[in-house]
């Protein structure tokens, strides 16, 4: 039976979730504040997490920052694009505005507990101050995490997979092109520029050096 945490301060939606999972064949834990929701997964840890933002004592940010390795879903009255794009890269799963439909939810549950029982062939690419997750599509630099575009995250993980390597520019746009087919040669230097821009910031490091009529290459100075 997977067992799912409900962590939301609100009682009556948290009772009525309970009622959902429990008939739905699902064993429920729960917790109303932060705090207690970190004590709840210090246990034994569940399936899958509800995760509601506006808690007392720790926010529900804080939580989800300290939550490793179970899938957490969102669920909070907070609709704004930004604030779910901000809470995906931070290691949410799923988001779900409330007030939300309960069958909707319930298919949002389901997708979350299939994905975690497929094996999952996790990697994570390293170099000097840098990690990439091919997993997660997530990119920390001097251990920040950092937004990439499509195109930039595609030519970081091309680099850091061949971090020994001059990449030449037809080989990155060659091995790129299905992740990112609207980058072309004409605009391949202003992708890596920025990229280049958005790790210094983080590190103070240049880590994409030009190799004059060649391509690109990954450095430590």
């Amino acid at each position: 039976m997977k067992k799912i945490a409900i962590i939301d301060d609100d009682v009556s939606i948290s009772d009525m979730l309970a009622e959902l999972l429990t008939r739905e064949g699902y064993q429920v834990q729960r917790a109303y504040s932060g705090t207690e929701a970190l004590l709840l997964l210090a246990g034994e840890k569940p399936d899958l997490i509800l995760l509601d933002l506006m808690l007392p004592g720790l926010s529900g940010e804080e939580v989800l920052s300290q939550i490793e390795q179970v899938p957490v879903i969102v669920v909070s009255a907070k609709a704004d694009t930004q604030d779910k794009v901000n809470l995906l890269l931070s290691g949410a799963a799923d988001y779900i505005t409330k007030p939300f439909d309960t069958k909707e939810l319930l298919a949002r549950i389901a997708v979350q507990l299939r994905n975690i029982e497929k094996p999952v062939n996790r990697t994570v690419l390293h170099f000097d101050e840098l990690s990439l997750d091919l997993h997660r599509h997530q990119v920390t630099a001097g251990g920040q995490m950092i937004h990439l575009t499509k195109t930039e995250y595609a030519i970081l993980k091309m680099l850091m997979q061949n971090p020994t390597q001059v990449i030449t520019k037809n080989q990155i746009l060659d091995r790129i092109s299905d992740d990112t087919p609207d980058c072309m040669e004409s605009s391949l230097k202003v992708h890596i520029s920025n990229l280049r821009r958005k790790l210094r910031q983080s590190t103070g490091k240049n880590y994409i050096e030009a190799v004059w009529g060649i391509g690109f290459q990954l450095q430590k100075k």
